[in-house]
């Protein structure tokens, strides 16, 4: 990898062994988990977060149940892959990795081998977000202003990042771009977590507040919207963090390009539109406290889904590994 060369995520001794992204940026610390609940736990509570990188979390907590004891291989192999399954609903990434690792076990894999396969899928989602972010990098206008949500990076996925990554690679290759992040309420994963890579990275980067976008747009700060996704369904509608579909009609409505950046297995072709994807709604907690302050009345009821569907009328492309795909994505994707 380039600069930033974060490793949010690896086997070492046993343990799946990942930075606690809830204490960024403030501080820096790994955690070892040696069972799998400690895996699906890490991940419920977004101490490992990110579409890419929950799935490849999940196959490595199923290496770890399978190098456990207690049971056959694959009682143990399809316990955890039930617990893991029920941690985050929506991310597609999370159900491919398990399908991957569950098919590997049933055709008779060893637990050495599980591990195997769990490394491979890190080490290919890395050459995925190669590939996502040289086919990205050429949307991206020379001196562009590129707003983005919520966090896409290496602390997302197992390489550079998905639309961080395009940012990354037209960075590199001398775009003299800058971004816009967009803060993410309610847990400020851009302002905590986009800006800490970008920051680390030295590329150019001005933290937004959410409500601020129509106004960066108004005022010609921003060229064009990247963000990414945690599910796609065949018609190309996504799921993204809460506040992309937002995004998506500002952008429409001041004439930028918005677009989505995602792996392949992001994909879920079984799902004809938006419609159908699970949306995961978390505890009020987050929307009644800012940095454990409380800050709404008490009792103050809450909505708090944590995507939402942007439909695939507002995105003008989908990067992936595989190149840039157009409308109709029902054509596009599938092919």
């Amino acid at each position: 990898m380039r600069p930033s060369a974060i490793r949010p995520i690896e086997w070492a001794d046993g343990n799946v062994v990942i930075l606690d992204q809830t204490l960024l940026p403030h501080r820096e610390e790994h955690l070892p988990c040696r069972r799998v609940e400690e895996v699906a736990e890490a991940i419920r509570s977004l101490r490992v977060r990110g579409a890419p990188l929950i799935g490849i979390a999940a196959a490595y907590g199923i290496a770890l149940a399978a190098h456990s004891s207690g049971g056959s291989l694959q009682e143990r192999v399809r316990s955890a892959a039930k617990l893991l399954q029920s941690t985050r609903p929506t991310a597609r990434n999370l159900f491919w990795a398990l399908e991957r690792m569950l098919s590997a076990a049933e055709e008779g894999a060893r637990p050495e081998e599980l591990l195997g396969e769990a490394v491979a899928i890190h080490e290919e989602d890395a050459q995925t977000c190669r590939s996502i972010g040289e086919h990205g990098a050429t949307l991206i206008p020379q001196g562009a202003g590129v707003m983005t949500i919520c966090n896409t990076g290496s602390l997302a996925t197992g390489g550079e990042g998905t639309a961080l990554g395009v940012i990354r690679s037209a960075y590199a290759v001398g775009n003299s771009l800058r971004v816009l992040a967009c803060e993410t309420r309610p847990l400020l994963q851009g302002a905590r977590l986009t800006m800490w890579e970008l920051m680390r990275d030295g590329i150019p980067a001005t933290l937004v507040t959410d409500g601020m976008a129509g106004t960066c747009m108004a005022r010609g700060m921003a060229d064009l919207v990247i963000a990414g996704a945690d599910r796609i369904a065949r018609n190309g509608d996504t799921a993204n963090k809460i506040g992309t579909y937002s995004l998506a009609v500002l952008a429409r409505h001041h004439g930028l390009p918005f677009y989505i950046a995602a792996p392949m297995s992001t994909v879920d072709l079984s799902l004809a539109s938006g419609s159908e994807i699970p949306i995961e709604e978390r505890d009020s907690d987050e929307v009644l406290a800012f940095a454990g302050a409380k800050s709404a009345p008490p009792g103050a009821a809450v909505f708090n889904p944590a995507f939402d569907v942007t439909p695939a009328e507002l995105i003008a492309g989908i990067v992936t590994e595989r190149g840039v795909m157009g409308a109709p994505y029902a054509e596009s994707l599938s092919s």
